[in-house]
């Protein structure tokens, strides 16, 4: 049964950090590229970060280059983001998943507000 499961989400104050994780079973996950979406009240779901296999690719979407890093632990079945300088409109649902799009989380939700 596959899964992922997102984590580390919660309310953080403008400026300030989160550490998302989403954890992964099911599947033999260092073979696959992974990525983080998010979407918002009332937008649709955009890519926010993906990294390859293996970890040595990673590409990120324009509104958070510089801010949030990807990465991920194969031995640990564990892909993070790691959000920094954090603004009111990264407001959103979190979600993993495969960047093939077959396999997604449920979701964590992210709320920057003071």
């Amino acid at each position: 049964q596959v899964q992922l499961v997102e984590s580390g989400g919660g309310l953080v104050q403008p400026g300030g950090s989160l550490r998302l994780s989403c954890a992964a079973s099911g599947f033999t996950f260092s073979s696959y590229a992974m990525s983080w979406y998010r979407q918002a009240p009332g937008k649709e779901r955009e890519l926010v970060a993906a990294i390859s296999a293996f970890g040595g690719i990673t590409n990120y979407a324009d509104s958070v280059k510089g801010r949030f890093t990807i990465s991920r632990d194969n031995a640990k079945n564990t892909v993070y983001l790691q959000m920094n300088s954090l603004k009111s409109e990264d407001t959103a649902v979190y979600y993993c998943a495969t960047r093939s799009g077959n396999y997604w989380g449920q979701g964590t939700q992210v709320t920057v507000s003071s």
